[in-house]
């Protein structure tokens, strides 16, 4: 399978070989196709798929074929390569596409962990085999340790081995504990997979107009807005 996805971000090419073929869960996504016509056959996702993608159709499409995907706005495309043994845990929300030799199951997640983050179940994918992932920015893959926590913000996790210890909690002072984002704290072996454009939203603003006394010296003065960038 060959997977590009060239700046600037939008969409994604596929090819895909004789031997290859794909599971499309997001068909609409599907903007161009070259191929045999009875290579693409559409089934009903089972009541799983439909709950967690809030969609009824996936389409399967057999090589030699190419596609382009279309992608939301804002998101890229990270093609993750998941090798046979993986016990790693996907949001199930961020697939777009996986490999038709892939298996998938989901696991449960413990109650209170579920309560929290509205989030009953994780996919686990069986490989080898190539999950294309929908993420707010790159992809991070960030090393997990035994001894040493690693705080992630829930929102941003996209996938962590099942193996992992995961708890909710909060780091730092009360005031940091206080005003954070949900973190999972992970611990065990393996990788966690961390979707990096989810960050402060008054970032930007700030950014874009400066400090606070920049924006009143340009505000206040003649012409400000003209000589204070």
């Amino acid at each position: 399978m060959k997977v590009e996805a060239p700046p600037p971000q939008g969409h994604v090419r596929i090819g895909l070989q004789a031997d290859e073929a794909l599971q499309v869960l997001h068909p609409k996504a599907i903007l161009a196709y070259r191929g045999a016509p009875g290579s693409r056959e559409d089934k009903l996702m089972d009541a799983a798929g439909v709950y967690r993608k809030r969609k009824w159709i996936r389409s399967r499409l057999q090589g030699p074929s190419e596609l382009l995907l279309g992608l939301p706005p804002g998101y890229g495309l990270e093609a993750v390569d998941v090798p046979d043994g993986s016990d790693l845990l996907f949001d199930f929300r961020h697939v777009i596409f996986y490999s038709d030799s892939m298996t998938l199951k989901p696991r449960v997640q413990k109650l209170k962990t579920a309560w929290i983050t509205r989030e009953l179940t994780r996919m686990r994918f069986s490989g080898p085999g190539t999950l294309g992932i929908l993420t707010a920015g790159g992809l991070a893959s960030i090393a997990l340790s035994e001894d040493q926590p690693l705080y992630a913000d829930a929102a941003s996790l996209v996938a962590f081995p099942e193996s992992a210890k995961v708890r909710l909690a909060v780091y730092g002072n009360p005031l940091a504990s206080q005003h954070m984002n949900v973190q999972w704290e992970l611990t065990g072996r393996g990788s966690a997979l961390i979707q990096t454009g989810s960050f402060d939203r008054s970032l930007p603003e700030l950014l874009e107009k400066g400090g606070f006394l920049r924006r009143t010296l340009r505000e206040l003065l003649p012409f400000g807005g003209v000589y204070i960038k």
